[in-house]
């Protein structure tokens, strides 16, 4: 058991404030911290905090896989950690994007390889043969667009824009209000030549405007989020077709404790916000729009699921000894949320007991201050930090120390 560093990643879509008051450092930063990564991805892995320094957690697994992922882990995953744990802060919106299946990975991967595209190459799509589904648990209220939204819905609010140019895409999927609908009306506006595309988007924004200013006025509150949220888009992303994709895909505001899971084919963009992310340990994205890289159209049309999703919220679970899981089908990964109470009595301040299982886990504290004993060890964890529990430590203990706090326990979900 060590405390574990994290990789702080700077991308322009960051936050100079969230990640580092997080962790109690000073704010605003230089540069825009989005990410804190805790994992052992080969791009950036964590270190684990040693007696004689810093140490790669990639290396110390290469170095004995067996005893830090377990035996079955290893045996499945390799001597890869197959997930990737993270602090997420987005102060502005992310691309518009999705990730393939595993058999389209590892199809894309051998593809790419055997025609040559360097690894690191802007153009290419599959940096390993791995799918990449992915959870997100909000820290703050966090916004998101998340899957198709269900195709009555979007004709309604075509009609509520009421737009000229709208209509013949109206009309399109009212004639076929389904997935095939939704996908004829995807690819016309993502191949929509950029002449063309000037002429609608500028008509579909005055429209969104004029709609917010009827819904001030009178009392239909529908679509509010949506059409600011397309606004917000059009200043960021003047000219891009996944501005109007935006209108066909759910937004939702996730409250502190709810979350999306966003499985393969899923089209989504993170807007705003502050979570903790878990995902399978893959860099494989497909970008739909909202970003000045590379769009492979072809390729994005062939992974995208257009079936709607009518709820993209995930359902979370009480477990009866008061913890949170946030079941999800992915084998890579399993996420719990462990809240803890601290209290002038013994029974307020009970600690937490992990079970024992031979697998890794990632326990990151996201409010509050821990204590975390395991055999004969205890170690401090503090708010924005994490720590490394190898297949062969004990079972860990968590209590709350001086507050009431909370933390994640990143696994992984299934080694049958």
């Amino acid at each position: 058991m060590n405390l574990l560093d994290g990789a702080a990643r700077s991308y322009a879509w960051g936050s100079r404030t969230a990640l580092a008051e997080l962790r109690g450092l000073a704010s605003p930063t230089r540069h825009p911290e989005a990410e804190l990564w805790f994992g052992a991805h080969p791009g950036d892995p964590a270190q684990l905090v040693t007696e004689t320094g810093p140490t790669s957690l990639l290396d110390v697994i290469d170095r004995d896989p067996a005893g830090q992922l377990g035996e079955a882990v290893a045996e499945r995953f390799g001597s890869r950690l197959p997930f990737l744990v993270k602090f997420l802060a987005a102060e502005e919106p992310l691309s518009l994007q999705a990730h393939p299946s595993l058999d389209q990975a590892r199809e894309g991967f051998r593809r790419e390889n055997a025609a040559g595209v360097p690894i690191d190459a802007p153009v290419r799509n599959y940096r390993d043969a791995s799918h990449k589904p992915e959870l997100v648990v909000a820290l703050t209220e966090f916004d998101a667009l998340a899957g198709f939204r269900l195709p009555r819905e979007t004709i309604e609010l075509f009609a509520l824009l009421g737009a000229e140019e709208l209509a013949p895409y109206q009309r399109m999927l009212e004639d076929q209000p389904d997935a095939t609908g939704l996908r004829t009306l995807f690819t016309s506006w993502i191949t929509l030549p950029q002449r063309a595309l000037d002429a609608v988007l500028p008509a579909v924004l005055d429209a969104c405007v004029r709609a917010l200013e009827r819904a001030e006025t009178t009392s239909d509150r529908r679509f509010v989020p949506e059409l600011r949220t397309v606004l917000e888009l059009g200043e960021y992303y003047p000219g891009d077709a996944g501005v109007l994709a935006a209108l066909l895909l759910n937004r939702v505001t996730l409250r502190p404790g709810e979350a999306l899971y966003l499985d393969a084919g899923n089209l989504h963009a993170y807007l705003r916000g502050t979570a903790v992310e878990i995902m399978a340990n893959s860099d494989n994205v497909l970008r739909g729009g909202l970003t000045p890289k590379h769009v492979d159209v072809p390729e994005l049309l062939r992974v995208l699921d257009f079936e709607p999703l009518p709820s993209p919220v995930l359902e979370a679970r009480t477990l009866p000894d008061g913890s949170v899981r946030y079941p999800t089908p992915a084998p890579e990964f399993a996420l719990t949320r462990v809240d803890l109470r601290s209290g002038s009595s013994a029974a307020d301040s009970a600690p937490y007991a992990l079970e024992s299982v031979d697998r890794p886990r990632i326990l990151l504290c996201a409010h509050g201050h821990v204590q975390v004993r395991a055999g004969d060890r205890t170690l401090p964890l503090e708010r924005g930090h994490a720590l490394w529990v190898a297949a062969t430590d004990p079972a860990p203990e968590l209590c709350a120390a001086t507050d009431d706090a909370t933390v994640f326990v990143a696994a992984v979900g299934s080694v049958d």
